[in-house]
């Protein structure tokens, strides 16, 4: 993988944080009758915001869009929504939870499964948020965001040192 210009590591805690304030801000934008979480990303969010919203519906649907490289490629649905969840209504009164849009490719496929769905990520990257309906907090297309299940405690050099 080529060392990105920017980083950006989320804590478990702040994860959290982002993840329940989405909840907050969805909570007025329901109800919801589902959840579909894109997966893996949209995994823990997506239980985060269904406790937080008392959802219980919670389907997922799984597209590959990362190499080994963690080069985004071309995308590959490996399960699709099912239909009781998508319904006949273009996916109306279901709500889509991912951890970030990046390009807003993964996004508009999964727009094109459930045009009617609201769509929400806790990051959104700029070529990706059109994609979205709600988001938290808005990072840089440069910027790489360094997930707490991506990462393990280690040594971090200061800012300065870093060649950042």
């Amino acid at each position: 993988m080529q060392q990105p210009e920017k980083v950006f590591p989320v804590s478990w805690d702040q994860f959290h944080r982002d993840a329940k304030a989405l909840a907050w801000r969805l909570n007025g934008s329901g109800p919801f009758r589902a959840i579909v979480s894109i997966t893996r990303g949209g995994l823990v969010p997506a239980a985060i915001v269904a406790r937080e919203l008392g959802i219980r519906v919670i389907e997922t649907v799984c597209i590959a869009s990362y190499d080994a490289e963690n080069r985004q490629g071309v995308l590959q649905v490996l399960k699709d929504i099912t239909p009781k969840v998508s319904g006949s209504d273009g996916g109306k009164g279901v709500l889509i939870v991912d951890d970030l849009v990046d390009t807003g490719a993964t996004a508009k496929l999964v727009r094109e499964m459930m045009p009617e769905a609201h769509f929400a990520t806790v990051y959104a990257k700029p070529k990706g948020r059109p994609q979205v309906d709600s988001f938290i907090t808005e990072v840089s297309q440069d910027t790489w965001i360094y997930f707490p299940w991506d990462t393990a405690l280690a040594f971090s050099p200061p800012i300065n040192k870093a060649g950042i």
